[in-house]
């Protein structure tokens, strides 16, 4: 084994303590999976006054203090549907309702306008916008539908964006020859192998993440990169898997296998089927881009 390999293995903790130790595998947080104890959309005129306080809000924000909070708060009920489209946010309203200073609301309005959730016009107000005007790819908006009712629909629309990026960076990455990005790929593998054999789901998901990752960086293409990035955090915010397979498994395995040796031969055409297959075995995936017909 590697020295890579066994740091990574050795730095894991057993699968069920559900935490890494300390190593390479504390740089791959993961968002944890949606429980029982997660907090629901808040109602802006529910029956419980608590909900309209801030300190309510869901697990996992993103945000820092009053203000983070309360970007949280009003995200999520916007993009729950709890604040439909144009529909006006007073300043002075939202102040009191969640118990905050017109400077917090202020700065907090202003976030959500950058995100495309609200606009904010002379003598109209700030009202907020249709789903059309979204930045849909904003890692906030990506972790509040991910909790909300259109929880399908992103991972649906995820799934099409891995299927359209990877299979690409995997034909440009066979290209490229880095010797020593390739090795850390067979690296990766290596670490699943010995993690599925395991049963360290944990391991082999980390793993499984650099995999991605590297295989993305040695596409050589910066915007493919960036796209990748967003997608891969929003799998794992969204408790979907990281990548094409819904947990570890031989077949898995094996794609990846393939993937490193078609790259270390220059087989641009196996190392984009070896990818489409990959991602084809996962099913949300597979209802989304069914394997092709034999004729």
């Amino acid at each position: 084994m590697s020295t890579l390999a066994h740091t990574m293995m050795t730095a894991a903790r057993p699968a069920e303590s559900g935490l890494a130790g300390p190593g390479e595998l504390d740089r791959y947080p993961y968002a944890e999976s949606p429980g029982a104890d997660r907090v629901g959309p808040p109602s802006w005129d529910g029956p419980d006054a608590e909900l309209g306080r801030v300190g309510r809000r869901a697990a996992g924000s993103r945000g820092r203090g009053l203000h983070g909070q309360l970007v949280q708060q009003l995200g999520q009920m916007i993009v729950s549907g709890d604040l439909g489209a144009d529909r006006p946010l007073v300043p002075e309203e939202i102040g009191q309702r969640f118990e905050v200073s017109r400077t917090v609301v202020r700065e907090s309005l202003r976030v959500l306008e950058a995100k495309g959730l609200v606009s904010a016009r002379p003598n109209v107000g700030t009202r907020v916008r249709p789903v059309s005007d979204w930045n849909l790819l904003d890692p906030d908006i990506i972790e509040w539908r991910a909790f909300g009712p259109q929880r399908d629909d992103q991972r649906r629309e995820l799934s099409e964006l891995r299927w359209t990026i990877e299979p690409l960076a995997a034909r440009l990455a066979a290209g490229h020859g880095r010797e020593d990005v390739q090795q850390r790929l067979a690296d990766m593998v290596e670490i699943m192998s010995h993690a599925l054999a395991q049963g360290d789901g944990i391991t082999f998901s980390r793993a499984d993440s650099e995999f991605h990752s590297l295989l993305i960086q040695l596409a050589g293409n910066r915007m493919l990169e960036h796209l990748s990035g967003i997608v891969s955090s929003a799998l794992q915010v969204s408790g979907g898997p990281v990548t094409g397979c819904d947990r570890p498994t031989e077949v898995a395995l094996t794609h990846h296998a393939r993937i490193v040796d078609t790259l270390a031969t220059g087989d641009s055409h196996g190392a984009e089927s070896a990818m489409r297959q990959l991602l084809t075995i996962h099913p949300e995936v597979e209802r989304v881009v069914p394997a092709p017909r034999e004729h």
